[in-house]
């Protein structure tokens, strides 16, 4: 294993770990089944891109592990990062106590469709991802760096947060919580602004992006916005 191929398995355990932690302390409880097939699918969904792009593009896997706030450079991203993930964390903490304490009741049948939602983003994310190996987690323009307009870059111009979107506004349901909703409300709100800023950023730095602008009218959903 060289030492990419090292830093990101490394990164995996520890996000897997993290999520674990976040998940199952609030909730305290062993038959949490919610909580632990969200919890297999995102390990799977991380396994799989994880090893997929390693082996098709390692560019993007040295990108993507420059992430978080303190990784961004504009300070109006830092902020809205700030927030986005402290909105983030408060969702899943909020979900597994709403669990604990039974504070809203979700029906099986919903976590189940919201679990397929989180599984459809992963998809729609992956595409993305492949589609793009510029696609930082950071806001930058790097050098050499090239507008990308096909794949689902051709249907919105922002379709990795079109597709994270919808799963992170699952979650909660998915965790079987109706509460978490509030959080993840405010983390789609800090997306949007983010998407704003990223945009204005592009048009400014990168050659070519006002015009696709032009050419590609919808930010996230075609035909609404």
């Amino acid at each position: 294993m060289d030492n990419l191929a090292r830093r990101a398995v490394t990164g995996l355990i520890q996000f897997q770990l993290a999520l674990a932690a976040i998940i199952f302390l609030p909730a305290w409880s062993l038959t949490y089944w919610q909580g632990l097939i969200y919890w297999l699918l995102f390990g799977a969904w991380c396994v799989v891109t994880t090893i997929y792009f390693l082996s098709h593009d390692r560019p993007l896997i040295e990108r993507r592990m420059q992430a978080g706030p303190g990784a961004e450079r504009e300070p109006r991203q830092k902020l809205i990062m700030t927030i986005a993930v402290a909105a983030l964390v408060a969702l899943y903490l909020i979900s597994a106590l709403d669990y604990r304490f039974g504070w809203s009741f979700v029906p099986a049948e919903i976590v189940v469709l919201c679990d397929v939602l989180v599984v459809l983003g992963f998809y729609g994310i992956f595409l993305t991802l492949r589609e793009n190996s510029f696609a930082a987690a950071t806001v930058t323009v790097e050098s050499g760096q090239r507008v990308i307009s096909t794949g689902p870059y051709a249907l919105v111009r922002h379709p990795m947060y079109a597709t994270a979107l919808p799963i992170f506004l699952a979650t909660p349901p998915a965790l079987g919580s109706w509460w978490g909703l509030v959080p993840a409300a405010l983390f789609a709100a800090m997306i949007v602004w983010r998407l704003l800023d990223e945009e204005a950023y592009l048009a400014r730095n990168l050659p070519g992006y006002a015009d696709y602008q032009l050419r590609v009218r919808w930010r996230l959903v075609p035909g609404i916005w």
